[in-house]
């Protein structure tokens, strides 16, 4: 068991590095890994660790919307919600029905079984748009109008609206008139009738226990301090969301999925540090989960099942995408103050299959349906086309088909570390400044380069210079540049192209004149330098001052 976890991570892993150099998605790599791994091709993973697939599967989708909550701005949602909540219907609806009619004629599917197959197709997949849509966030890209976040409450609301109707489908096409059910007073009800209110109460419990449950979470991070580090909130905070999503399955009245997903949302209103915070665990988080959810994905995809309808699963999938979602994004959009290119772009972002085809494709073939085989191979062919393809064309796309607007950084993880460039130069103040650099740079797990710009060549002093260096950093990862050019453009120049994050600098007062406690470097950099700075004084000129 342990080998075989060692092989999941390790090598999906490497294989999502290597697919990301040769420039595709990470997943790529992970899935194809996994299907080396799994029964198709080595048989090397254990009966024991494909059975737990739909654990790593639920723990994955509870981290990624956790984070797509803690990501959305109340502001771009109230911008665009009545888009948001069409996107949440319209384009699956209208996909699920175009599924339906062409398994009814390509697949002599009845309507019911039709209909099912579109349920299972027409879900989106959070593991690949929630990813894709932070990103675009953290990148400026159609935050103006609010175009992830439209998207990322859209794909959660269709996915509770799918997994009712397939639920309710598989119940009538293997249980027939004994799911008819008998209300008091009321008789015999046909389920359909009872759906809208079936919808309305899990999305509105969904709603309503997230935010509940954020509140109590808020106090028990913050002002009882319950917890005393990152690593003790991230813990907390997963496990409370995992219990929601184990609780919806077992009291089936909610959204778990929607609950988690409010309980970022609401984190963010009620405690805006805390979700800072939060959003970096779940990163760390996820860049873990991720890896198990992949490959498990690959190494479970039935491929034989494909060999005998590629060709009438791929049409379909045409179908559903272009014709029906097309129907549905341009009814979403109808009278919203988006473009067309900006419509265009929903066929790269809200179009990606994976977790949900995963969890419920084999689901109608365990239930003894005779088309069980027909749509796990079809969901197969949906997840092995679709979520390469999503993963790529949302990074491809946005950046031509969306604008490029103002970044809020509160609402927002960095996706590097930070960077400090230390500007040193031979005198003793020197020593002050890498010292400096070194604390901050333990602090804040920062990236380190050391700047020493010569204006005339001094072999013996740059050796020392670099002596100190290499003792005063000897525990932090950093490059040392060499350069030559007036010392104050020089140093702003280098911060701009590395987009440093901070300068630290010795401040030299000027001997001649007391009156100016700013050395000329300093004082330079601070009327051009748009990058913050850090004087530092050394222990001499503090006890003087």
């Amino acid at each position: 068991m342990l080998a075989n976890w060692i092989g999941i991570l390790l090598g999906g892993f490497l294989a999502g590095q290597i697919a990301r150099r040769l420039g595709a998605p990470a997943l790529i790599g992970m899935i194809l890994w996994g299907i080396v791994l799994g029964p198709q091709v080595s048989q090397w993973l254990s009966p024991a660790v494909l059975d737990q697939a739909g654990i790593w599967r639920t723990l994955a989708v509870m981290v990624i919307l956790v984070k797509a909550g803690l990501g959305l701005e109340r502001d771009k949602l109230v911008q665009q919600g009545s888009v948001a909540l069409r996107l949440g219907i319209l384009p699956a609806a209208c996909e699920a029905v175009v599924i339906a009619i062409a398994a009814h004629y390509l697949l002599n599917f009845d309507w019911l079984t039709g209909l099912l197959l579109g349920c299972v197709i027409g879900a989106e997949s959070p593991a690949v748009i929630v990813p894709g849509m932070l990103r675009l966030k953290q990148l400026g890209l159609g935050v103006r109008k609010g175009i992830p976040d439209a998207i990322l409450t859209g794909s959660a609301l269709s996915d509770v609206l799918l997994l009712l109707v397939f639920s309710l489908l598989l119940a009538l096409l293997t249980q027939g008139n004994a799911h008819i059910w008998t209300l008091p007073g009321l008789g015999p009800v046909n389920p359909w009738l009872l759906l809208p209110l079936q919808v309305l109460l899990q999305v509105s419990l969904g709603a309503v226990l997230g935010f509940v449950v954020a509140r109590l979470l808020v106090r028990m991070l913050g002002p009882q301090n319950w917890t005393q580090t990152l690593t003790q909130d991230t813990l907390v905070t997963a496990a409370i969301a995992l219990g929601l999503v184990l609780a919806a399955e077992q009291l089936p009245i909610f959204s778990g999925y929607l609950a988690v997903m409010v309980l970022g949302y609401f984190v963010v209103e009620l405690d805006a540090p805390l979700a800072r915070r939060l959003r970096q665990g779940f990163d760390s988080l996820w860049a873990i989960a991720q890896i198990a959810l992949f490959v498990l994905l690959g190494a479970g995809l039935p491929l034989t099942a494909l060999a005998s309808l590629w060709l009438p699963g791929l049409l379909i999938l045409v179908l559903g995408t272009l014709l029906g979602r097309s129907i549905g994004w341009a009814l979403s959009t109808w009278g919203s103050n988006w473009n067309w290119q900006e419509r265009s772009f929903l066929l790269a972002g809200n179009s990606a299959k994976a977790t949900v085809q995963a969890a419920i494709g084999g689901v109608p073939l365990a239930a003894g349906l005779p088309e069980g085989q027909s749509i796990l191979a079809i969901a197969v062919l949906s997840i092995v086309i679709t979520a390469p393809l999503g993963a790529w064309a949302i990074p491809t796309f946005a950046p031509r088909l969306l604008s490029r607007d103002p970044v809020d950084p509160s609402q927002v993880s960095r996706d590097r570390p930070v960077r400090l460039l230390a500007a040193v130069d031979s005198s003793p103040v020197a020593i002050a400044v890498l010292l400096k650099t070194a604390e901050l740079a333990r602090r804040s797990d920062a990236e380190v380069a050391v700047l020493h710009v010569a204006q005339v060549s001094d072999t013996q002093s740059l050796q020392t210079l670099q002596r100190q260096i290499e003792q005063s950093l000897a525990d932090i990862r950093y490059q040392f540049w060499l350069r030559e050019g007036a010392i104050p453009e020089t140093i702003n120049r280098c911060a701009q192209e590395w987009q440093a994050d901070e300068i630290i600098l010795g401040k030299h007062e000027q001997s001649h004149r007391p009156e100016m406690r700013l050395g000329s470097v300093s004082q330079a950099l601070l009327d051009v330098s748009t990058v913050p700075m850090i004087l530092v004084e050394t222990a001499a000129e503090l006890q003087t001052s």
